[in-house]
């Protein structure tokens, strides 16, 4: 499985951006897809996730202002940042998981200007 992370960029904040994540290879719509980020001097954390289900969910500092969503025929996630802020700069990496696996995409960036 390969995952390919596209849509980085600088904005100002308040702006917007939409990362995508391409899957190829042995790819279910089961699989758990997640977004990751990592800023200077911090460890990872978890931004978002869905299941193969549909079910979201957001880290509290991103809700309301972030969409994770999956298209199981593309095997495509993608993730729509709105209103961003400077806090959200980041590396983010995309990021699937299944019973006894896990994927990382590279990682794409995303800087916030205020």
């Amino acid at each position: 499985v390969q995952l390919q992370a596209s849509g980085g960029g600088s904005v100002q904040a308040g702006g917007s951006l939409n990362l995508s994540c391409a899957a190829s290879g042995s790819i279910f719509g089961r699989d758990l897809m997640a977004w990751y980020r990592q800023a200077p001097g911090k460890q990872r954390e978890l931004v978002a996730s869905i299941s193969g289900a549909g079910t979201t969910n957001y880290v509290e500092s991103v809700r309301g202002r972030f969409t994770i969503s999956r298209d199981n025929v593309k095997n495509t996630v993608n993730l729509q940042m709105n209103s961003l802020k400077p806090e959200d700069t980041a590396v983010y990496y995309c990021y699937m998981r299944r019973p006894g696996y896990a994927y990382w995409g590279q990682g794409t960036q995303v800087t916030v200007s205020s």
